[in-house]
């Protein structure tokens, strides 16, 4: 349903960004829970917090392997830490890594983004507010903050934990009686909607959630000459790092190697150093495995003889300890051993190798809903035309003196939104990718949504590296100074989902949504007499007065005729007097249209089907005049097509509410008067 309420609240949200709402400074209230007012309510109150939105009850728990009659499920009790233990604590001695040890979830790619972020205390604490603790004015509530597709959002939970055999499901504590990792988790697991949403995952969403950052990703079989120094730099600018092993089939998940790596498995890097080793230097990795204990056995191992011949001093600073998931191997051998590196950069700045100049940041969100504004890939020239589309103007060249290149480094990051959300319905990520065309600006068509015929004679200059099912596709891309079109889409059309785009250019660039403007060219009314109407036409008007009557349309249209709602809509329309009647001139004028309207019905029946497709009725709306951004060809589409077909009665009764809806705004004509009056005459015919 669409309704006023969608208006209001896009207007609000544009009012609370502005407004600093959202930033790492003023995080939304996830579910409009404050975590001052609820824990100040405890505390007055005596009792301890309960979240009535993430319950301690089954389906928070999961929805399939972790289901309610799941043997997994069978005998898990829900505790508050001080039940578990006598002297619980929520941080000892600052976070560390050896704080994050892997439970029965397949959720290592979380952990190993957890561990990546103790390493960086400033991020950390933005994540994990200070003040929290089991001591000083505990209420049993405690809150953590993520960034979720362009904002930051602030998370409540109460501290029941899930536990089975008197012991953490999940992630735990090494000490045993810290409790930040489990909680934090267990927010995570709120803000997507259970613990087993978050089974399987890449390391970078992660990141990105704890830090707002950029991604890159490096295959290491193919690794620049320059990764070490790459590396050593993300480390020092506090850049999350996770890498991981690929699998060659499910058997692959999680084995382990005979030198105790382990497949499909998400480590992360959190340290790099270089020692003298038999004349000469060794260039060395640190990784950390969450699991906490099954741990690297060949070279610079923790028992491996290459620790001999190290300075004693030198050993110690490199934090060397036995069996807690952390593990040094030299760089040559992590490159033969790992599949594929992960950085998350904090700030886009941080993306320029050298920092020598900042990133400038542009994000878009978009949605691609079935019959509207979801195309699929280029395989699908029919449809492809209606995805979103986003122009960008490179207008420098990037400044590299060694570089005799004349181009703009930009990065592309498509990310989908809320998809774990939707896995207990049994949905999960799309397979999304974007392209990017060389466009250039026609005069007075700078901002128009390019149509079907600009794709059928253009090539793609550009693109993601692949399709993939992941929350985001990123790429960095070169191009020589120009405007080029962004169109980023599933795999398949008609998948449905909400995304933003992020572009992030190194010069100063344009972008902006292609979108046709809102207008109607309507035609000046008929001014004709019952002089000019001819005897055969008067002789039908007489039979029809007076009478109820459905219009019948031509044999080659599958439809039964005009319904008794759009007939009501054609009267409403010609009835100038009021009457709620059409006299024999109205009657003509209304007819002559519905004679134009069928030509150019039948002129988009592209393959003569009798119905129209959802995209060819776009072009036809287009057509009799009409034009009409994204969000009100959505709003058409769902209230005029059945599985992603319009017959003709429906697209006379979208046509003739279009010509009253702008008839009626002609002297006011916004987008908003007109998305408003739209929204709004349909909200009304819902319940009429």
């Amino acid at each position: 349903m669409f309704s006023y309420g969608g208006i209001s609240a896009h207007i609000s949200a544009s009012r609370l960004k502005a407004e600093g709402i959202g930033s790492c400074e003023q995080a939304v209230h996830f579910q409009n829970q404050a975590f001052e007012d609820l824990k100040r309510e405890c505390l007055e109150g005596g009792f301890l917090f309960e979240d009535p939105c993430f319950p301690a009850e089954p389906p928070s728990l999961g929805f399939k392997e972790l289901g309610p009659y799941s043997s997994k499920t069978h005998g898990v009790e829900w505790m508050r830490p001080t039940e578990l233990c006598d002297d619980p604590q929520f941080i000892m001695g600052g976070a560390t890594r050896t704080d994050i040890c892997q439970g029965a979830l397949g959720d290592c790619w979380l952990l190993a983004a957890i561990a990546s972020l103790t390493l960086n205390e400033k991020i950390l604490h933005r994540v994990v507010p200070h003040g929290q603790s089991f001591q000083e004015d505990y209420a049993g509530i405690f809150h953590f903050q993520f960034w979720q597709f362009g904002e930051w959002v602030d998370i409540v939970i109460d501290d029941r934990l899930p536990v089975k055999d008197g012991e953490l499901m999940f992630v735990h504590s090494a000490e045993g009686n810290e409790f930040w990792s489990a909680l934090i988790e267990k927010a995570y697991a709120k803000l997507n909607g259970s613990y087993e949403a978050l089974s399987g995952g890449s390391t970078t969403e992660g990141f990105e959630d704890f830090t707002g950052g950029v991604s890159e990703m490096y295959e290491l079989n193919k690794a620049p000459k320059d990764l070490y120094r790459i590396i050593s730099k993300a480390l020092e600018r506090g850049s999350l790092l996770g890498c991981s092993i690929d699998i060659t089939s499910r058997f692959d998940m999680e084995a382990v190697t005979f030198k105790k790596l382990v497949k499909g498995h998400a480590y992360s890097v959190t340290g790099l150093s270089q020692v003298n080793f038999r004349g000469h230097t060794e260039r060395l990795i640190r990784i950390r495995n969450p699991w906490g204990q099954v741990e690297w056995t060949g070279a610079w191992s923790d028992n491996s003889p290459e620790w001999d011949e190290i300075d004693p001093s030198e050993r110690e600073d490199m934090c060397l300890q036995m069996e807690d998931g952390e593990f040094w191997m030299s760089f040559s051998e992590f490159l033969r051993q790992f599949s594929r590196l992960e950085i998350c950069n904090l700030t886009p700045d941080a993306l320029s190798e050298d920092a020598m100049s900042h990133w400038n940041t542009t994000a878009f969100h978009g949605s691609w809903r079935r019959g509207s504004t979801a195309g699929g890939c280029r395989n699908h020239p029919n449809t492809f035309w209606i995805n979103p589309q986003y122009k960008i103007t490179l207008l420098e060249e990037d400044d590299d003196p060694e570089d005799d290149e004349v181009a703009c480094s930009f990065l592309v990051a498509l990310m989908q939104k809320d998809r774990r959300r939707h896995r207990r319905h049994g949905q999960d990520m799309h397979t999304i990718g974007f392209a990017i065309y060389e466009v250039r600006t026609r005069q007075g068509c700078q901002n128009v949504h390019l149509k079907k015929n600009f794709f059928l004679t253009h090539s793609s200059c550009a693109r993601s590296e692949t399709f993939i099912n992941l929350r985001e596709v990123s790429t960095r891309l070169r191009l020589p100074p120009g405007e080029y079109l962004i169109v980023p889409s599933t795999f398949e059309p008609s998948k449905e989902a909400d995304f933003v785009l992020r572009v992030f250019t190194e010069k100063q660039s344009e972008t902006e949504e292609l979108d046709d403007d809102i207008s109607a060219d309507l035609e000046e009314e008929e001014e004709i007499s019952e002089d000019d109407i001819d005897d055969s036409f008067k002789s039908m008007f007489a039979q029809l007065a007076g009478e109820v009557y459905f219009i019948h349309s031509d044999k080659d249209l599958k439809t039964d005729g005009f319904s008794m709602e759009s007939c009501r809509t054609m009267v409403n329309l010609m009835d100038k007097d009021g009457s709620a009647h059409l006299g024999l001139v109205e009657f003509q004028i209304l007819w002559n249209k519905i004679r134009k309207w069928l030509v150019i019905y039948r002129q988009f029946d592209l393959d003569k089907s009798g119905t129209m497709s959802s995209y060819e009725m776009r072009l036809a709306v287009e057509s009799a005049g009409f034009k009409l951004n994204n969000r009100l060809n959505q709003i058409l589409v769902a209230r005029y097509a059945e599985n992603e077909s319009i017959d003709f009665d429906n697209f006379i009764c979208c046509l003739v509410k279009l010509e009253a809806m702008f008839s009626m705004s002609l002297l006011t004509c916004t987008y908003f008067n007109v998305l408003f009056s739209l929204e709004w005459i349909l909200l009304l015919q819902r319940y009429n």
